[in-house]
């Protein structure tokens, strides 16, 4: 039995924070789809990663600066679907989300972020002319349902995108754009390294997870074609959490 497979010729895809984790690995799915795919990064240049980004346009982005945001918005001559990824969770850095400057940082790069993307290329956005209309994806986590005590800024602004998604796909959608998000589970990444090495941080998210096993950026990246693809041009709106089952879990 084979995967499914989607057709995103000709499509013109933009990854906040493409260069790793999630948004390395959706970058990399919708390439390999046949679309056109330009990535951010906080480096100069493509040429600063280890990685290999030469498949893909790079723009150097800062989520934290609303200029920064707005001159990858206008660099773009096309746009069909949008995945507002880029972000962090400031304590993996060892930063106090408790602090208010910090909490303040981590609502502006995580919710302000991604509304300012999202309204900086709606235009762009609205002239899609794929199947299904042009889409925004945004990334959510499982502390935009749970109450997770070390991240009280990324969580609060997590959960705000679930809101923010649904008054954009309201808003939105006479002019043909969908709005969905993906709540992701505990996934490997960069951000998350601290986090998979250690058995007691691990340990309690399998206990509660039915598929029993922690997730890999290709499990977000499946979700969020579909969502794009012209499979679900009836879906906007929507929160879909690909988690292994941890959010039903009792």
């Amino acid at each position: 039995m084979t995967g499914i497979t989607h057709d995103y010729a000709n499509t013109h895809v933009l990854v906040t924070g493409g260069t790793s984790g999630i948004g390395a690995a959706t970058a990399a799915a919708y390439r390999a789809a046949g679309a056109n795919v330009t990535i951010t990064g906080t480096r100069g240049s493509a040429a600063d990663y280890d990685a290999d980004l030469s498949a893909y346009r790079y723009l150097r982005m800062d989520v934290e600066d609303g200029a920064s945001i707005d001159a990858v918005a206008a660099a773009l001559p096309r746009l069909d679907i949008l995945i507002n990824n880029a972000g962090m969770a400031l304590p993996s850095i060892g930063l106090d989300e408790y602090e208010p400057e910090i909490f303040a940082r981590a609502v502006n790069m995580l919710l302000v972020g991604a509304f300012r993307m999202a309204r900086r290329t709606v235009d762009l956005l609205a002239q899609s002319p794929i199947e299904g209309g042009g889409s925004i994806i945004s990334i959510a986590s499982m502390s935009s349902f749970f109450g997770i005590p070390v991240v009280p800024g990324y969580g609060a602004a997590k959960t705000g995108l679930l809101g923010l998604t649904r008054t954009l796909a309201v808003e939105w959608g006479p002019r043909n754009i969908r709005v969905n998000a993906v709540a992701a589970g505990l996934t490997r990444s960069q951000m998350t390294a601290g986090t998979f090495a250690q058995d007691e941080w691990t340990a309690p998210t399998l206990a509660r997870t039915p598929l029993g096993r922690l997730g890999e950026p290709k499990d977000i990246a499946g979700a969020i074609l579909f969502l794009t693809s012209p499979a679900a041009a009836w879906i906007t709106g929507q929160t879909l959490a690909v988690d292994g089952g941890y959010t039903v879990s009792g």
